[in-house]
């Protein structure tokens, strides 16, 4: 109770982790197909809090299942230009024997909430409801219009959610010239002195690859020139262990100049080793922004031990740099040589923006008055967002989910990654400066 007699009211820091744990109980795997649970759950439970606070959300469901959820809140200055936050609520699957605590209990320990989305990105889910919470129940309205869009499909390329949203909805998104959304934002610290949050302004693009080679069946105790596992292993092995030439594209170039800056010495892209080794976690992320990446990830061939299959596939994930795209292909395709078929599986463009901005600058403000050595920097990253869905209607994306992490936390490796866990504290972090971010964006 307050001297006054009254109880205080719930702030978006109270209730940000709650938010992030139950949501982190709703499971929502994406296995790539419609085998999942899908999201109508999620979509349901983040629709309900947002009409606590008085909005109108609306759910869309794409497929059976396959719901997003979408709401508007209007600002001080309806004609401004409007901001789009943006997150998907789908995870990717967890082995629950693999984990410390069950991927889908929301356990918060050591000082973190670990669950599956903890980081990608029931986080930001959670920090974006606490802040509009908050706003709407103590009457602050944004600056301008926020469009919230919590989506579907994310981690399967985003067909059933955002993609369906541009292609059938356009208009819940009128006016809306700017976004933010996950993977930036988050700390890496230099030192006591100066901790840089890596904002993104870049995703590399997407060619997800099947890969194909015909060849003659026959008896496996034969002598056999024609085997297509043969011809497809020697292929898959060129492409995997092939070394794609460093590329260093705008956004590149000027975060190793920042960080360069930081660490006090040049940064030479070509020769980045010594430095990726002091990246710590981060360094599994940039180093893959400095090149094309061709990884591949399924193999499949043949029935019994005893029959040469006439058939054998593979797939590969393939990741190209912003303007390298057909320098990809060409590379693939010269590797692989001309007895195997290549198909694209799943498709998507590279995007890249400039960093600088009102908005950009809101982002700095914000960070440093919650970190005084905040110092925002940009970045590529070597995944695809939902980004790649709104740069179709010229919405102009960033990667901004803000978390001021611990120096020992492997937080890339987070992603995917067993033991998935984000720190009370980072959250409770964010939604100071998101709400930060908003009253000056």
């Amino acid at each position: 109770m307050s001297d006054s007699g009254t109880a205080r009211s719930v702030t978006g820091e109270d209730e940000v982790v709650d938010l992030c744990r139950e949501l982190i109980r709703i499971d929502t795997s994406n296995y790539g197909d419609h085998s999942g649970p899908g999201e109508r759950k999620a979509a349901e439970y983040v629709a309900e809090k947002l009409a606590e606070v008085g909005l109108e959300p609306k759910i869309f469901e794409s497929h059976p299942g396959r719901a997003s959820t979408v709401a508007r809140i209007e600002g001080e200055d309806p004609s401004r230009p409007a901001l789009l936050i943006h997150g998907h609520t789908d995870v990717v699957p967890a082995n629950a024997d693999d984990w410390t605590h069950h991927p889908f209990s929301g356990e918060v320990a050591d000082g973190c909430v670990w669950g599956r989305g903890a980081v990608d990105m029931k986080d930001m889910d959670a920090m974006t409801l606490a802040v509009v919470r908050d706003r709407l129940r103590s009457g602050r309205k944004p600056p301008r219009d926020i469009v919230l869009a919590f989506l579907a499909d994310e981690e399967a390329g985003g067909t059933y959610g955002a993609r369906h949203l541009v292609d059938h909805h356009p208009d819940l998104f009128e006016g809306v010239t700017e976004a933010i959304s996950e993977v930036g934002g988050f700390s890496f610290t230099v030192n006591e002195q100066r901790r840089l949050y890596l904002i993104q302004t870049a995703e590399k693009g997407i060619h997800w690859m099947k890969l194909t080679v015909a060849g003659t069946a026959g008896h496996g105790s034969m002598i056999h020139r024609d085997n297509a596992i043969t011809e497809l292993s020697e292929a898959v092995a060129r492409l995997g262990r092939h070394k794609f030439p460093v590329r260093v594209t705008k956004t590149t170039r000027a975060f190793l100049d920042e960080l360069g800056d930081a660490l006090g010495t040049d940064l030479d892209p070509e020769n980045m080793e010594g430095t990726l080794a002091k990246l710590g976690g981060i360094a599994k992320l940039i180093g893959a922004t400095l090149s094309n990446t061709a990884n591949p990830t399924q193999l499949g061939a043949g029935y019994k031990v005893n029959v040469i299959p006439g058939e054998a596939t593979a797939h590969v994930d393939g990741r190209f740099l912003p303007g390298y795209e057909e320098e990809f292909l060409a590379d693939v395709d010269r590797i692989l040589g001309p007895h195997v078929r290549r198909e694209d599986v799943h498709a998507n463009k590279a995007v890249e923006t400039t960093f600088d901005g009102a908005l950009v600058e809101a982002m700095q403000s914000a960070l440093v008055a919650e970190d005084p050595a905040a110092k925002a920097v940009p970045y590529m990253l070597s995944g695809g967002t939902d980004a790649k869905s709104f740069d179709e209607l010229g919405i102009r994306g960033f990667g901004f989910a803000p978390l001021k992490l611990p120096p020992e936390l492997d937080f890339a490796g987070m992603f995917h990654g067993v033991d998935e866990r984000v720190p009370v504290e980072g959250l409770q972090f964010g939604v100071r400066v998101l709400d930060r971010f908003i009253d000056a964006s």
